[in-house]
C-alpha cells in the first residue's frame, strides 16, 4: 500500500451513512420515478458538480435495474444543474445475465415553470464481485507524494478564486507539481493529481466513483485558463470495487482546439488497483 500520509484520517462515517449517501439518496415515486432535493454542497460555482449529479442518477438506475454495480455510465449534459428538486425518470433498455443496460434523465424547472432536461444518462451495470482476477495492464499508479507533502484549499491564504461549496465535501490534497494555477505560474500541461477521499471519510464504493472522476480541479487551469469548465460530455468505467483508504486520481488533457478540451481520467485505490477511468468532453472559455 502506498504511503499515504502520517496524518490520520478524521472520524470515518460509514457507506449508507455519510453525507454523500444522504445527498445522493432518492426517493421512488412511481416504478422509474423519483424524487430529490439537489444538495447545495456540490455546486462549483453555484451549479451543481456533474460527478455528483451522475452519482445521483447512478443510484436511480441502481435501485431500477436488476445489478447493482455502474459498468459503464455515459452522461451528456445539456443545461446547468441547480441545487432544489428535481425528478429522475429511469427506464430499462434491456436485461441479461451479467450485464443490464438503462437509462435515466433529471429534470428540473425553469423560472417560466417549464419542465427542463439537465442531464442524460445511458448505462450498463453488473456484479463487481463476480469478475475474475486475471489483470493484464501496462497502466502504473500516478507518481504523488505523501498526503502531507500536498496541498488542500484549506492550506491556501484565501479561498482560490472560483473555489466552491464542494470543496467542503471532500479530503482532496493536490500533487504540488499539479498546482503552479494556484500560485498564478501554471504549467502550460494539462495535468491535475490529487490524494482524494470525502470529507466525512467514508471509504469509496462503486458509486462514490462516479463522483471522484469530476471532484478535482479542472486541467484547464494548469493550461493557464480560468473560470467554469462545463462538462459536454463524460463517460466512466468502473473496473473494480476500491479497497478501503484514500483514491489517487490522475487527469490529464493532451489537445486543446475549438474551445473544447478532453480530460482522461485514472482513479487508483490503496492495493494500487486502477478502479475507475473516465473521459469527458469539456468546454473552455478562451481569452
Amino acid at each position: 500500500m502506498p504511503e499515504a500520509a502520517t496524518a490520520p484520517f478524521p472520524p470515518r462515517a460509514v457507506i449508507g451513512d455519510s453525507e454523500f449517501d444522504r445527498d445522493t439518496a432518492v426517493t421512488r415515486r412511481e416504478p422509474g420515478v423519483y424524487d430529490i432535493d439537489l444538495s447545495a454542497g456540490w455546486t462549483i460555482i453555484r451549479a451543481v458538480n456533474g460527478g455528483y449529479l451522475l452519482a445521483v442518477l447512478g443510484r436511480a438506475l441502481a435501485d431500477t435495474l436488476p445489478h447493482a454495480d455502474p459498468f459503464s455510465v455515459s452522461a451528456h449534459y445539456l443545461t446547468a444543474s441547480r441545487p432544489g428538486p428535481a425528478v429522475i425518470r429511469t427506464e430499462t433498455v434491456r436485461t441479461g445475465r451479467t450485464l443490464s443496460t438503462g437509462q435515466a434523465s433529471l429534470f428540473q424547472y425553469d423560472d417560466e415553470g417549464n419542465e427542463v432536461e439537465r442531464i442524460r444518462v445511458l448505462a450498463s451495470y453488473g456484479d463487481l464481485a463476480t469478475l475474475p482476477d486475471d489483470v493484464r495492464t501496462t497502466a502504473t499508479p500516478p507518481p504523488i507524494p505523501p498526503m502531507d507533502q500536498c496541498f488542500g484549499p484549506e492550506d491556501g491564504p484565501a479561498p482560490v478564486d472560483g473555489s466552491s461549496a464542494i470543496a467542503d465535501r471532500l479530503m482532496l490534497k493536490l500533487d504540488p507539481a499539479t498546482l503552479g494555477w494556484a500560485l498564478g505560474t501554471p504549467s502550460g500541461k494539462g495535468e491535475m493529481r490529487a490524494w482524494l477521499g470525502l470529507a466525512d471519510g467514508r471509504d469509496a464504493d462503486p458509486l462514490s466513483l462516479l463522483l471522484a472522476v469530476d471532484a478535482l480541479p479542472p486541467t484547464a487551469f494548469e493550461l493557464g485558463l480560468k473560470g467554469w469548465v462545463p462538462t459536454v460530455e463524460l463517460t466512466v468505467h468502473v473496473r473494480h470495487r476500491p479497497a478501503p483508504g484514500p483514491l489517487r486520481v490522475s487527469i490529464t488533457t493532451r489537445n486543446l482546439a475549438g474551445g473544447f478540451l478532453e480530460e482522461d481520467a485514472e482513479v487508483w485505490d490503496s492495493e494500487d488497483r486502477l478502479v475507475a477511468q473516465s473521459r469527458q468532453l469539456a468546454r473552455v472559455r478562451l481569452s
